[in-house]
């Protein structure tokens, strides 16, 4: 069995919580929630600004092109900070031992750019990693190859010594089908398990 030599953590889901559609069922109640995110393409618009669109752009283009829900498209951006929550304080715990252990640790995300230092700037612990792998700065998201295959030119590890948590199924699809060791998170018990399961003393 590979030795692990880093393990790469998603962000989103894995370390903060990521759930726009819980803080709009508060904002505007479910009924309207599920109205304005099936007429309106939140998400999409959020992909963009992955891939390094500015937040503050893309919510006017898409204010602009959807007036009569101008109001609550501006809500993605006013209460941004709501929806990248809660701290998911046992993730992040197991995150910081793994670096004390001498473990590298890095960060691979779907993120935009201005939102990633927005986040930094509330969640000091963004800043721990050994290298983030941000999707904005990068111009492509996950789960495309060419965001895979540059973590892997840069961290000069083999693939099968990476081990990277994430909880979209195909992220952690694409990453096994490269060679990487992988699990898909569900909550930091399990992970921890895994990693341990693995030979990663913690």
């Amino acid at each position: 069995m590979t030795v692990i030599q880093a393990v790469i953590f998603d962000i989103g889901n894995v370390l903060l919580g990521w759930q726009p559609e819980r803080v709009f069922d508060r904002l505007i109640g479910p009924e309207r929630r599920t109205a304005l995110f099936a007429e309106v393409d939140l998400h999409s618009m959020n992909l963009r600004v992955d891939r390094g669109a500015p937040l503050g752009k893309s919510i006017a283009e898409m204010r602009a092109a959807h007036p009569h829900w101008a109001d609550e498209i501006q809500l993605w951006q006013d209460h941004w900070d709501e929806m990248l929550s809660p701290v998911l304080t046992e993730s992040v715990a197991l995150m910081q031992r793994l670096r004390e252990s001498g473990l590298p640790v890095y960060a691979l995300s779907n993120f935009g750019t201005d939102t990633f230092e927005r986040a930094r700037a509330s969640h000091a612990f963004l800043n721990d990693f050994d290298m983030a792998f941000i999707s904005g700065r990068m111009g492509v998201v996950k789960p495309e190859p060419e965001i895979f295959a540059a973590v892997e030119e840069a961290v000069a590890f083999p693939p099968d010594a990476l081990f990277f948590t994430d909880d979209n199924a195909s992220n952690i699809a694409m990453a096994a089908q490269r060679g990487w060791q992988t699990h898909q998170f569900l909550t930091a018990t399990a992970f921890q398990s895994s990693l341990q399961n693995l030979g990663v003393r913690i």
